[in-house]
């Protein structure tokens, strides 16, 4: 039995300026802007939300099956999932289209600029949740509108339980489509600015959110996370980092952890608790897929700062 991962496969191509943004953008004339950055530094880095969750489950022995639409352009990504020896059947190619792509720009102060190019991930919706009784659990994550109205439908359709996470793209929804998602969600998942967004758009504060599913888990980045089950609001701590290198891919380490938490039936506070520590692991290395470690990594790192073994 497998985790189906719905979501987008990205290329990240990451250039530093060595500059300050602020010293080439006049404020007074932005209705004219017109600017160019040189960026010495760039790398391309492999991303999407379906690929990152996919990879931190292999790497805690998961068996992740990602569900994503990619392009011309995918064969990179498509080989190095065999060489991590996870399961793409369910990447489509859609011929004539890139894979979904972001250009993100980052000055010395760390501000960002990003261009984001959906491309392939708009199709996802060609996808379809398979009704074989091969998925015990799934997630709905960031991809295109349609594609993620269809797969939630799918998974209520065939009594699969599955993980709501819009991240960013819950912009694309409005209030009657997000009380739509949590009707049929088991859990939801948000950083902090999604859930005030969440409830700002649904008038529901989160107490009302979490009694119409069976968890709610809110990330607050260093400050830890808090997750709204049976009724209770269970604070989980950060598991501290070695270094802090570079947050990208933080929020799809943590659902990895919710993930396989869920399916093997650890109490919440452990799988809050496993989560923030490949939270903790991702952070430490730059880009959203560079970080390794086993499950005995995993756990030692979870005693290590929780002074009790997941498993």
């Amino acid at each position: 039995m497998s985790i189906l991962v719905c979501g987008s496969i990205a290329y990240d191509s990451i250039m530093v300026f060595h500059g300050r943004f602020k010293d080439h953008i006049l404020p007074e004339q932005v209705h004219i802007l017109n600017v160019s950055f040189l960026v010495p530094e760039m790398r391309r880095e492999f991303g999407g939300c379906a690929g990152n969750i996919a990879y931190n489950l292999k790497l805690l022995g998961g068996s992740p099956l990602p569900m994503a639409t990619v392009g011309d352009d995918a064969q990179p990504y498509l080989d190095r999932l065999d060489a991590l020896g996870i399961d793409r059947r369910h990447v489509r190619h859609v011929p004539g289209t890139f894979t979904a792509q972001a250009f993100i720009t980052t000055d010395i102060d760390d501000n960002q600029i990003t261009a984001f190019h959906p491309g392939a991930m708009s199709h996802s919706h060609l996808n379809a949740v398979p009704g074989d009784g091969s998925i015990r659990l799934g997630i709905v994550a960031p991809d295109g509108r349609d594609g993620m109205l269809q797969h939630a439908q799918q998974f209520v359709d065939r009594g699969i339980p599955f993980v709501f996470d819009p991240g960013q793209g819950l912009p694309m929804f409005g209030a009657d489509d997000l009380a739509w998602f949590i009707e049929r969600a088991h859990y939801i998942a948000l950083n902090d600015y999604e859930a005030k967004m969440l409830v700002e758009k649904t008038g529901r504060d989160l107490a009302a959110i979490a009694r119409k599913v069976e968890a709610l888990v809110v990330t607050h980045g260093g400050r830890g996370s808090e997750i709204y089950v049976d009724g209770d609001r269970l604070e989980i701590p950060v598991a501290p980092a070695r270094e802090v290198v570079d947050p990208t891919g933080c929020g799809d380490a943590y659902r990895a952890g919710l993930l396989y938490g869920i399916e093997h039936g650890l109490d919440w506070g452990t799988t809050g608790r496993l989560a923030a520590v490949m939270g903790a692991l991702k952070i430490e290395r730059g880009g959203a897929q560079n970080h390794t470690a086993d499950r005995t990594v995993v756990a030692d790192r979870f005693f290590e700062a929780f002074g009790y073994r997941p498993w």
